[in-house]
């Protein structure tokens, strides 16, 4: 299964540099702390709609393949960011197979729950840079972070009804 806006995340095209942007939508798009967060602070509930999950080969992150460890199998998670019902953002989440060991194991396990809400909580958690990507109207962005120093590949794509238009 797939959705729309997921083929539109993996059409991002990145900026090589932070563009010169609104204030507010630099402050969206460079947030260092949960996005997930960040939502349920505009009083909404939010909840996750799960799209894809599983082991995947490299023919399939052929896009993200370049900003990971080159291994044989990689976790492919991707996810509908809903506000009270409403799709907001689209995610998509690669982990090396190699990343998947002791507390990290756990993001095999997430199902419903908002990657954010593990991520935010491990004191592990550091990142590597953030890429401001855009497709069409639509803002998105690319993180490299890593969990006890191993990688994981996050996108986001703002959705049209997403606070941060």
């Amino acid at each position: 299964m797939t959705h729309p806006a997921l083929t539109q995340l993996r059409e991002l095209r990145y900026y090589d540099a932070i563009p010169s942007l609104d204030p507010q939508l630099l402050d969206w798009l460079l947030l260092e702390d949960s996005m997930t967060k960040r939502f349920e602070q505009q009083g909404k509930t939010i909840t996750v709609t799960m799209i894809r999950e599983g082991f995947v080969t490299c023919d399939a992150i052929v896009e993200e393949q370049a900003l990971l460890p080159d291994e044989p199998r990689y976790w492919l998670r991707e996810i509908l960011l809903c506000a009270d019902g409403e799709p907001w953002l689209a995610g998509r989440t690669v982990v090396p197979e190699s990343t998947l060991t002791g507390p990290e194991l756990a993001l095999q396990q997430l199902g419903n729950v908002p990657l954010g809400r593990y991520l935010f909580t491990s004191s592990s958690l550091t990142r590597d840079f953030i890429e401001i990507g855009r497709y069409a109207e639509l803002w998105g962005r690319r993180s490299r972070l890593r969990l006890s120093g191993k990688p994981l590949l996050l996108t986001e794509l703002f959705l049209p009804a997403s606070p941060l238009y």
